[in-house]
């Protein structure tokens, strides 16, 4: 390693532990004006960016590049350090005739529009470095539609804004860059990522995992079944598909492979599990935080848990039996002896992660705001973590989460400041109003197939890009034509994020899916689509608590639904669970045949999406119970031959 790589990673540890502590002080005990305070929080992670990530991956030990990475560091310092001298009356002293930048709008001076072109520029190199290409062209789009707006067609068509506006509504103001993207991540994600990365750091990855196993050790397929809860549990700490899938996959997918699953089918049961963590309370990756600033009327944190957990209960239910049936089908064997867990100090870990996560719930629900509930939930985990050797960490340890949550959370800095971009170019000049007036009409009124458009535009949109951004993207274009659709705001919101999710694992761009395929040595585009069929579940329960809002635990006005209906809509979803599994998997008692495997398919679809209709449900019933029975009498053969060799269709 060459001294100037070390001296990157001496700085990235440097701004990474700085960056963890003035999240964690200006949150609880702020000092600096929003502005201000997100002006640093940019810096700090735009910093972080480029002595991350290199260029390109072939020139991360080219010198020159090296120090390139470093004049771009340095000159995100000079850029956001300029935002926030401007803005703060602490630092009233570098102010331009002694007014702030805020006050300057409209007026502002050469060195502000040249500072904030600059910082443009920035942003769009740290978003490209961190996520890829696809946001910083859409915000180039963006930023050219803003320019030239009355050269446009139809709909599209504006009266034009000059650069120096672009620049002063995008960058210079809280609209832009410190709009209510970066004001989330701020407030919100960074706290729970180093809320995730502390409790794995006292032993929490191992004990989930540890704890799956216990569960089904001795279960037909254990291992696929440890690898869908153990990547649920995983999945609701770092609320990120991708970093999920890498994290658990490491044990899950070896494991399924000796039990007996190709690796298509392991790699493709873990990434569908991976990718549903994010929708599972408390954590829910950054996009329940954003539905704070955004849903409308607004919603308590704890509204959102409470809505998202039986659609998260429905989706893991339904992945553990498709799991279990496609274990059945192809003779999974159980956990083999030698691969038997030895739990040296189970309870200590457990006892801190379940700690956790309690007074995390706990401050929620006595009505802390999310960031002092995670706070406490910190300061719980570090004083019981003292109470053992298994789980105590020192000064080093304590550093080293700080940095790995550093590490989780930049690219998610920079993606937020790229969206702040698009967001004040949307306000500027108010596409935000124009989209609906053209997606309303196209979808004729109807709402499933308006749904479906706001489906397919999400999973689009999500193929190249952090679900939580997805949906922040999304919520923001098309917010108003959800209400102009009648629909419950949270049930609408959530429709969106789910889909964001499920982009994760919709080829051609499956990022998880092919996260898992690399680990499994497995072909990419097979696991794609293998991962696409064991999360069907996923794309069938947006449309069902679209419809039926009580699977939320709210009525179709928005209001607390009553137990029975939530009871009645939970049932009758549940019963479509079932067949939808079977049909998945190709079994039930036994092998199902293709017409079986379809018609149960179809009248799972019946349960899950049709609204309390008993003209055709208990048709449907009708129909299940038949087709079970047929299945249960071929089982016989079934006993007397119970290996299958499976194929990855």
């Amino acid at each position: 390693m060459t001294s100037l790589q070390r001296l990157r990673q001496t700085l990235f540890k440097g701004f990474a532990v700085i960056l963890g502590l003035f999240v964690l002080v200006e949150v609880n005990y702020p000092h600096l004006l929003p502005q201000s305070q997100l002006a640093l929080f940019a810096m700090l992670g735009l910093v972080l960016v480029f002595l991350k990530f290199p260029s390109h991956s072939k020139l991360a030990e080219n010198t020159v590049c090296q120090w390139l990475d470093l004049t771009l560091a340095f000159g995100a310092i000079v850029c956001f350090g300029y935002v926030l001298a401007q803005s703060e009356p602490l630092l009233r002293g570098f102010w331009i005739d002694d007014q702030p930048l805020g006050n300057r709008a409209g007026n502002e001076q050469s060195i502000d529009y040249m500072i904030g072109l600059l910082g443009l520029v920035l942003v769009l190199e740290a978003t490209r470095r961190a996520i890829g290409l696809t946001l910083p062209l859409l915000c180039l789009a963006f930023l050219l539609y803003a320019v030239a707006g009355q050269s446009l067609p139809g709909w599209l068509i504006h009266r034009g804004h000059s650069w120096e506006r672009v620049v002063s509504q995008t960058f210079l103001h809280s609209q832009g860059v410190f709009g209510v993207a970066l004001k989330v991540m701020f407030t919100y994600v960074f706290l729970f990522v180093l809320f995730g990365t502390v409790l794995e750091k006292t032993g929490a990855t191992h004990y989930i995992i540890g704890f799956a196993r216990r569960m089904f050790r001795k279960s037909v397929g254990g291992p696929a079944k440890v690898a869908v809860i153990s990547s649920g549990m995983m999945g609701s700490l770092s609320g990120s598909a991708v970093a999920n899938t890498a994290t658990t996959g490491t044990f899950t997918i070896p494991m399924m492979r000796s039990a007996g699953f190709q690796p298509t089918t392991a790699a493709g049961i873990e990434a569908a599990a991976s990718s549903g963590g994010a929708l599972v309370p408390p954590i829910m990756g950054a996009g329940a935080y954003m539905m704070l600033e955004i849903v409308s009327p607004p919603v308590t944190y704890l509204q959102i848990i409470k809505a998202a957990l039986i659609p998260a209960l429905l989706y893991y239910g339904a992945l553990l039996l498709i799991v279990h049936f496609r274990a059945k089908l192809v003779g999974a064997a159980a956990e083999a002896p030698s691969q038997q867990l030895e739990d040296k100090n189970p309870t200590a870990p457990g006892l801190v992660f379940c700690t956790g996560f309690c007074v995390l719930i706990l401050f929620l629900v006595l009505g802390y705001t999310p960031f002092r509930a995670v706070t406490w939930g910190l300061i719980a985990v570090l004083v019981l973590s003292v109470f053992s050797r298994h789980t105590r960490m020192g000064l080093r340890e304590l550093v080293e989460a700080i940095v790995k949550a550093a590490h989780g959370g930049v690219s998610l800095i920079a993606a937020a400041s790229c969206v702040g971009l698009i967001l004040g170019v949307v306000l500027l000049t108010g596409i935000g109003t124009k989209l609906p007036g053209m997606l309303i009409p196209l979808a004729q009124n109807n709402l499933i197939f308006a749904l479906l458009l706001l489906m397919i535009s999400t999973i689009v949109l999500g193929m190249g890009l952090p679900s939580s951004v997805c949906y922040l993207l999304m919520a923001t274009l098309v917010g108003s034509v959800l209400t102009d659709l009648g629909l419950v705001p949270l049930a609408a919101h959530l429709f969106i994020f789910y889909f964001g999710m499920m982009s994760m694992v919709t080829p051609p761009v499956a990022l998880a899916a092919y996260t898992a395929g690399a680990i499994a040595n497995a072909n990419i585009m097979r696991t794609g689509f293998a991962a696409f069929r064991f999360a069907l579940v996923g794309f069938a329960l947006p449309y069902a608590f679209v419809l039926r809002p009580e699977l939320l635990t709210l009525s179709s006005d928005g209001g607390t639904a009553g137990i029975w209906p939530i009871v009645g809509s939970v049932g009758i979803t549940a019963l479509g669970i079932v067949p939808l599994a079977a049909s998945v998997a190709g079994f039930l008692m036994a092998p199902l045949a293709l017409w079986q495997r379809l018609v149960f398919f179809a009248t799972a679809m019946g349960f899950i999406l049709v609204r309390s209709a008993i003209w055709l449900h208990l048709p449907a019933l009708g129909v299940v119970v038949a087709i079970g029975i047929l299945n249960w009498r071929s089982s016989a053969s079934m006993d007397e031959n119970p290996q299958h060799r499976e194929g990855d269709s």
